[in-house]
């Protein structure tokens, strides 16, 4: 949260044409954050809460210390019998349900929700969510809203009329401009959508990406992992920066960072210490852009995490994770598989 209002996109400014400073500051920022971190209580510039509702963000672009603008994470709680206030924007969002049923009101339409769906709010709508039922409802949100307002994406606000109508004609089809074939497209997934499978990252169940072409969402990819008691994720190395949210469980996360020896090409120099990151239930954890990083389990609890990444990086010709090590379970059914073959 800025000093004068909300930050919408944070600025990067500088003297020299190297930006070390910045990462370095990145970097050495902590990465968990837990509900004792409110970074913005949506007390200005915000549309969406009502008299009722609550909104509160973990992660933004006015967070001091920064982390990222390519992703943004905030929790939506209706109380029992509410709703917030309907708004329109332009970016996209995908929120997943942690507690509770509700429904969505999406440009006049209705889309039914309960824990665990991952639900879509698709480009340009106008929506509202509401809880009918007798428990409380809490969502958490995900988007990459800068992403939208770098590129001037900016038109949003309250239902209501123009300015100067006078210098307006008569409303048009708004639609029209949309990638064709969208409104076929689904926006609830719920569990039972998506299929669990063992991969170099371990067991994960992917719940969108460009992959999935029955979504009505093109800006956040997003996927469960599960990890078993006392066991590990798969050693990956990607561009794209990533928040992960602990549904269940508690362990933590080794980080190393990768530095760009810049020759006569670019080289990677990966750290020889990863940097340590206990998480628990209800955490938040940062991982970076360009980072080498590894999650593990506690023993005796698995570990249960939502990961949201920003698609547009695999857009900028990073679409690829490279391995150093799998997953264990995914080694070990994969020598099975081997063995069976021969």
């Amino acid at each position: 949260m800025g000093k004068k209002g909300r930050v919408f996109v944070r600025g990067l400014t500088s003297e020299t044409y190297g930006l070390n400073k910045f990462r370095h500051e990145q970097l050495a920022a902590p990465r968990v954050r837990d509900d004792s971190v409110v970074v913005d209580d949506a007390k200005v510039g915000h549309s969406g809460d009502s008299a009722q509702s609550r909104t509160w963000w973990r992660v933004g672009p006015g967070d001091d210390p920064f982390l990222t603008q390519t992703l943004q994470v905030h929790f939506v709680e209706l109380p029992a019998q509410t709703s917030n206030h309907g708004h329109g924007h332009q970016n996209e969002a995908a929120f997943y349900i942690l507690e509770g049923a509700g429904y969505e009101i999406h440009d006049d339409q209705r889309y039914d929700w309960k824990q665990g769906d991952l639900v879509f709010v698709h480009t340009d709508s106008v929506h509202r969510h509401f809880n009918p039922y007798d428990e409380k409802a809490v969502a958490l949100v995900m988007k990459a809203k800068c992403t939208w307002m770098f590129m001037g994406l900016i038109q949003q606000g309250r239902s209501g009329p123009i300015d100067r109508p006078e210098d307006f004609g008569e409303r048009e089809d708004w639609s029209r401009i949309w990638t064709p074939g969208v409104l076929e497209r689904k926006k609830v997934v719920t569990p039972s959508d998506g299929v669990w499978e063992t991969t170099p990252m371990g067991r994960l169940r992917v719940m969108n990406s460009a992959a999935m072409t029955e979504n009505r969402q093109f800006g956040v990819d997003v996927f469960e992992l599960t990890i078993p008691a006392a066991s590990r994720s798969g050693k990956h190395w990607k561009m794209a920066d990533e928040i992960l949210y602990v549904l269940d469980g508690e362990g933590y996360s080794l980080h190393w960072e990768v530095e760009a020896e810049i020759a006569e090409k670019y080289y990677a120099r990966i750290a020889k210490e990863p940097t340590r990151h206990e998480i628990k239930k209800g955490d938040t954890l940062y991982v970076p852009q360009n980072t080498i990083a590894q999650h593990f389990a506690a023993d005796g609890t698995p570990l249960h995490l939502l990961s949201v990444q920003n698609r547009v990086f695999k857009h900028l010709g990073y679409d690829a994770v490279h391995y150093f090590e799998d997953a264990p379970e995914y080694a070990s059914s994969s020598l099975t598989g081997a063995t069976a073959g021969r």
